[in-house]
Parts: C-alpha cells; structure tokens; sequence
C-alpha cells in the first residue's frame, strides 16, 4: 500500500490489503459450537504497518505537547515531563489501595502533605483528596454544606449562583437536592442588589468563581461573604480560576468556607480525555467534621487513614482517590514552592493582559475592567459580515492552533473566551494572534468553508448530536 496523504488514514477494519479479514484457523477447545466466534474481521498487516497506523493516528492529535492550547476556563497548562516519569516508577504505580498502611508509608506521607499544601494554598483548615474530577469535588462540597445545614436542623435548600457561573455549579446543585436561584451580573460581576434580593432563611450557599469566568475580580468578594454569612448561609469557591491568585491571595482570607481544586488545572497534570483527574475539596474548621472518609493522618510516627470524622458524608469515592495525579501535584507544588506558585499566577495574568491589549483592537471586549489568567471578547463585529464566532474558530484551526473556547460565557454575545496560561512565551503568544488577527482580515467565504488542512472538514453539528459515532461498528 502506498503511504496516505495527510489527515487520509483508514480505520484497520478497512484494511484488507494483507488477507482475508474472516480469516479464522480451526482449533480445538471445548467452548461449546453454539459459542465459538465463526470469524474475526482483523487485518493481517505487518507490524511495521500497524505501528505507521497508530503513529499517524497519534499526528491528527491536538494536545499542550504539540501547540498552544488557548482554552479559556480549562487552564491547559503544560504537563511536566519529570512528575510523568515519577509517577511511572513501580514504587508509585505498582502500590494497591488493599495493601497494609505500613508499607505504603510513603504514599500516605505524599497524601497527607499535598493535603496541607492544598489547605495553605487555598487558606483552608482541612483537605479531602478523594473527589475524582472538579464536578465532583463540586459535588462533594454541596453535600458537605447540605449535611452541615441538616445537622443544625435549619432545613436550608436553596443555593444562588450567579449567571456566569460554570454549568457545573448548578448542576452539583441540583444533584444534591437544592433548588438552584440564578441571579444577574452587573458590569460583569455580582450585583450584590441581586444577591440581597435572593438570599433568605432558605438560601444554603451562594456558588462563586473568582476571579469569574470574564477573567475579572469580584472586587466585592468580601462584602458578599458578609452578606451570605450574615443570612446564615455558607460561601463556596469554584477553585477552576485558582491559577489567576495562587500567592496572591486565597479563598479563606475572602472569607469562602468550603472550595474545591482542580488538580488536573492548577497543579500541571493532565486533564482532558475523560480522566483520571482530582478535585480535592478543602473546608473551614466548623466544616472540618462533615469531611468525606477517610483523610490521611499522621500520630508523630507513622502516617495512617483516619476514619474517626463524628458527622463524615461517608465515602464518596472507591478506595481514596487517584493517586498517580496526586503524586504529579505534590512534585509540581514542591519543585516551584511558594514563590513559583506565585511566579506562575503572575505569568498567567501577564501573559492574558499581553494578548487581550493586542486582540480588544480588533474585536469588541465587553466590560473594561484589568483582567486575570483569562479574557472573553465578543464575535458581535463578525455577526455585520455574515459570520459567527464558529467560523473564526473554524478557520484558526488551520493556522495550527487549537480554537479558544466559544459560546461561554453567556453573558457575553457570540463570546470568545482565551487563556494563555503561564506555560507559554511571547514567540507563541505573539503567533497566535498574528494568526487571529489575518483571519479576521480574510474573505468571508473563507470562514465560512474552514477548516481546510483538518483530519476532517467542518461537521455537521445537529447530526453529530442525532447520531453519534461512537465506534468503528458504527460506520457504514
């Protein structure tokens, strides 16, 4: 076979250029006719073969490796190469949760740290590492709050977010039983006439990102804790934008009492792709005895997981969360220490200020306020040639960037949402909007057409979502 154009490479199913594909040798076994398969549709192909196969396979892949990831709200920041080689050593990957805690002792030492790391990062008094993803230390918190409130006996059901909340806010909400009041953004951030208006004896917690998902600091973060408090309600911190204020500040000194961390966003391991990631949650002291079982504890001599928490939610995880990810934040925060987790929050915020005063003089960015770690600008100038932010999106594929996120928040029109992250320097950043900028000045048949030089042209999103491919099975 001659070799395949670029992006032109067939599913192995396809292949049939080696050998009948049914082909299937008779053997002796004693499964039973009515169960013995009659063929097996798998190409008989050389190795070398297989292996250009996957290779090209893994060239159509867009990842922090391979370019710039300018995902807004995702923190795509570069994963170092030293903490997936640690974490690959046997004494880290061959360990089992059913092992005697006394030869583990290691792994419990880098849990109970990173536990109070993460407590002094996020000015927290207590840490659960066990939460499997950010959603679910979402939900995990929630549920801490709902048995708080259950405990004193205040029957509290509902929670406010803001409208520019993640859609996990509401969401954890929802699944813990509370009914979700959403209120209105003034000037792109908490309109505390609205929050006045929506906190009552009912309200259990009031959900914020902060800074918010416009990349802007709630400037008043302190006075809406004081009003949440003050109605008997509990604040809870979305720890997604925690990389625009590590060493900066923290959630506890705005006065949140319960916050959840993206390990797999701040701390540099990898996210995406469905997991495994971490999204350890982190409480005050009057919370502290609400905290899921067991936390990793230490008598002076030995470390030992601790299940004597008298009001704990129980287990809300199998065994004690993922490990390996837990390993690759602890060698993360301990190379940078104090001043490189600061470092780093301070390259995030200069490096989005650095791209947002280049890109707001080509397309509108509403509300004017100094932006964090991220900026959302608006297509609303494309919508007078016919175009969507979908288009511009689109085409910046073929400029070999990875597309920002779109369409959130949706407080702001035809929104186009960037984060650079600290990761990246100014060659790259400066490339990307070179890039943003000439695509803004091309035709507009152009756009709308793109992508062109992608594994595939533009999808066809309604019948994406009608009917899903979701195997090989399903082609044809």
């Amino acid at each position: 076979m001659y070799r395949q154009a670029a992006y032109d490479e067939p599913v192995l199913n396809e292949i049939k250029d080696f050998g009948d594909n049914e082909y299937f040798p008779e053997t002796e076994t004693d499964i039973p006719e009515k169960l013995r398969r009659k063929s097996l549709n798998i190409p008989r192909i050389p190795e070398n073969r297989v292996v250009r196969h996957f290779l090209r396979l893994s060239q159509m892949n867009y990842g922090v490796d391979t370019g710039f990831y300018p995902l807004g709200s995702c923190t795509m920041k570069y994963n170092p190469k030293y903490s997936e080689e640690i974490a690959s050593w046997e004494k880290a990957s061959d360990i089992h949760p059913y092992q005697d805690e006394r030869t583990v002792q290691g792994a419990l030492r880098i849990m109970y740290e990173l536990q109070s790391y993460l407590a002094k990062i996020g000015g927290m008094d207590a840490v659960s590492l066990q939460p499997a993803a950010g959603a679910h230390g979402e939900f995990t918190g929630l549920r801490i709050i709902s048995a708080y409130h259950e405990f004193h006996g205040n029957g509290r059901d509902e929670v406010i977010v803001p409208d520019s909340a993640h859609g996990t806010n509401p969401a954890s909400a929802a699944m813990n039983g509370f009914k979700v009041i959403e209120i209105e953004s003034k000037d792109g951030m908490v309109d505390l006439e609205a929050l006045e208006a929506a906190l009552s004896d009912r309200t259990a917690a009031f959900m914020l990102t902060n800074p918010n998902t416009l990349g802007i600091f709630e400037e008043n973060v302190v006075k809406i804790a004081k009003m949440v408090h003050e109605s008997g309600a509990l604040l809870y911190y979305d720890g997604a934008n925690l990389n625009a204020i590590m060493g900066k500040t923290n959630p506890g000194k705005m006065g949140f009492d319960v916050m959840h961390f993206n390990l797999h966003k701040t701390f540099s391991t990898p996210h995406g792709g469905g997991g495994p990631g971490a999204g350890p949650v982190g409480v005050k002291e009057h919370l502290k005895d609400f905290l899921p079982v067991p936390l990793v504890d230490y008598d002076g001599e030995n470390y030992f997981l601790n299940y004597d928490i008298p009001h704990s939610i129980g287990k809300i995880r199998a065994y004690y969360g993922n490990f390996g990810v837990f390993l690759k934040a602890w060698l993360y925060i301990k190379r940078l220490g104090a001043g490189g987790l600061k470092e780093a929050s301070e390259g995030a915020v200069l490096n989005s200020n650095y791209l947002r005063a280049i890109l707001e003089k080509h397309l509108d960015m509403p509300y004017k306020q100094l932006r964090k770690h991220e900026f959302v600008l608006s297509g609303d100038k494309l919508k007078e040639r016919g175009l969507r932010t979908l288009d511009l999106s689109k085409r910046i594929l073929d400029y070999g960037f990875h597309a920002p996120t779109i369409y959130f928040p949706h407080l702001v029109h035809e929104s186009i949402m960037i984060e650079p992250t600290e990761s990246e320097g100014r060659e790259e950043l400066d490339a990307f909007a070179r890039a943003f900028v000439q695509i803004l000045g091309e035709e507009d048949e152009k756009l709308k057409n793109a992508p062109y030089n992608t594994a595939i042209r533009r999808t066809d999103d309604v019948m994406a979502a009608k009917k899903p491919i979701l195997s090989w099975k399903d082609i044809g």
